[in-house]
């Protein structure tokens, strides 16, 4: 993990991140939810919530979330939602109760956490029989437009976060979390050039500022226009990596 504080990342990307950080296929949330019984009847745990994209996506479910959050910049960017509710805390201090959600989500987060602690923690919050979820949007590099696109990415990364694949390479588990399912799902976001530079700009790892900010935003929007569709939009593709556990039974 690279020695920046993952809590203090995205700071200055929450007006991007809010606009431009693809959301995740119905098919995804089905199986998050699938056999926890009657979604209203749940209270769920979305850990790293960010700006509340998966958050939202249960609570519209109409699952109660509450959505943990350690960087106040991105809690106060987040819209509201009458299913949600925002707390600060870590995956690995989490500051719930024991025993005290049916599912804990973390999409797009788990990779900045401790495995040993945050798995621990998860744990002590879950019911018994409780879910553990893991989700990832990972761009598809076999495709034209992201691979391209984490070419150009890579050029001018500010450090290696870029290099943790944990979607395609699987997270780094620990116990009681050993064994989880592994389900795939595919999305696309379509972007126009604004879209495709802001995606970028997203990220925690591109210069916001300066000339090689300059050279990335010429090329991506050289890349748009090499592959925009007539809506004047470019289709991004990701594999959804999504691990299913199960917190033991008492």
């Amino acid at each position: 993990m690279p020695e920046r504080d993952p809590t203090l990342r995205f700071t200055d990307r929450v007006a991007d991140y809010t606009r431009f950080r693809p959301s995740y296929p119905p098919g995804a949330i089905d199986a998050v939810l699938d056999g926890l019984g009657d979604p209203a009847a749940l209270v769920a745990a979305d850990v790293g919530a960010g700006t509340g994209i998966s958050a939202r996506l249960l609570g519209d479910r109409g699952v109660r979330v509450i959505a943990i959050e350690p960087n106040t910049a991105m809690r106060e960017g987040a819209k509201d939602h009458p299913r949600v509710e925002w707390r600060d805390g870590t995956g690995e201090a989490t500051g719930l109760g024991d025993a005290s959600v049916d599912l804990v989500l973390c999409a797009q987060a788990y990779h900045w956490m401790d495995p040993p602690a945050a798995c621990a923690e998860f744990s002590r919050v879950l019911c018994p029989g409780g879910r553990l979820a893991l989700m990832w949007n990972d761009g598809d590099e076999s495709t034209p437009v992201a691979g391209a696109y984490y070419e150009l990415l890579r050029e001018v990364a500010t450090d290696e976060t870029l290099s943790h694949k944990t979607a395609a390479a699987g997270p780094t588990l620990a116990p009681p979390f050993e064994s989880m399912r592994r389900l795939t799902f595919r999305n696309v976001q379509r972007m126009d050039r604004e879209g495709l530079v802001g995606r970028a700009m997203s990220a925690s790892y591109v210069p916001k500022a300066g000339s090689e900010r300059d050279w990335l935003v010429g090329e991506l929007c050289t890349l748009h226009g090499a592959h925009a569709g007539g809506d004047g939009r470019v289709g991004f593709e990701y594999e959804v990596a999504l691990y299913l556990g199960q917190s033991p039974q008492v």
